[in-house]
């Protein structure tokens, strides 16, 4: 680590509250309670909102796109429809991808929320196909999802990004969702940015914390730890989840570049 991370990484240990960051104030067990409860009540409400947000959702118009959308997997050449994995529906994470760069220099969000997604049995039950539609070729970034130890499906979705991303931009992240009825296929709903958080429960746990996300954007009194969001995203210039990769000795060589876990040991 050269001496400007060192200054860095000092600095936020200290905002993050090791050192002397403010905390909240000391009540007796009977106060916190009551307190406690106060906010309960504009939990439920928020739960009661976003129950009726799904509702909504659930009722929105769907769509038609081409069932024969081609994308390439582990065998080759597919389609969309074979995305479903014979399901009824489909869940899609459009993955950023920056070709012919290497793993520290792709996409710290879309690293951070697909790492998350890892047990589909729950979603399978419910006849539900989740699966990761790349925006890069797939040979280079299906050696990414390796280094990364993920596990679900990985397509590339490159050559076909004017039919699946219609009237939106390239080069950002989505979530997709499709319904197939028998052999074709409609698009039911889609988010972007925030949106994506779907898929992680890291900010969910830590917004029941004390200092929650510790970023400049939120709420928090004065004297809160709180940083940039490309401080928890990414560590020693690499997307934050990939370190343990590193120290567990996976290679990041994605042949753009031959870089290797002893690369970025210091």
């Amino acid at each position: 680590m050269n001496t400007k991370d060192k200054s860095k990484a000092v600095t936020l240990s200290r905002a993050r509250g090791t050192d002397t960051a403010s905390v909240p104030v000391v009540a007796d067990r009977t106060t916190f309670q009551a307190e406690l409860e106060k906010l309960r009540v504009r939990e439920k409400a928020h739960t009661h909102e976003s129950d009726a947000i799904a509702a909504a959702r659930r009722r929105l118009p769907m769509v038609e796109v081409d069932a024969a959308t081609p994308l390439i997997g582990e065998r080759g050449k597919v389609t969309l429809l074979d995305a479903f994995e014979g399901r009824r529906m489909l869940i899609s994470y459009s993955f950023m991808w920056n070709t012919g760069k290497p793993a520290p220099e792709q996409c710290e969000g879309c690293t951070w929320v697909t790492s998350q997604v890892r047990e589909l049995s729950y979603i399978h039950s419910r006849d539900v196909t989740f699966a990761v539609l790349c925006q890069g070729p797939y040979e280079e970034s299906t050696r990414y999802r390796t280094f990364m130890g993920w596990e679900t499906p990985w397509y590339s979705a490159q050559d076909s990004l004017d039919t699946l991303l219609v009237g939106r931009q390239g080069g950002t992240m989505y979530i997709v969702c499709y319904l197939r009825q028998g052999s074709n296929v409609f698009e039911t709903y889609w988010t972007t940015i925030r949106g994506v958080e779907a898929m992680d429960n890291n900010y969910r746990l830590l917004d029941l914390t004390v200092f929650g996300r510790q970023e400049k954007w939120e709420d928090s009194p004065a004297g809160w730890p709180q940083g940039d969001i490309m401080d928890t995203l990414r560590s020693n210039g690499r997307p934050t989840s990939q370190w343990p990769r590193l120290k567990a000795g996976y290679s990041d060589d994605l042949g753009t570049g031959n870089r290797t876990d002893a690369d970025h040991k210091s």
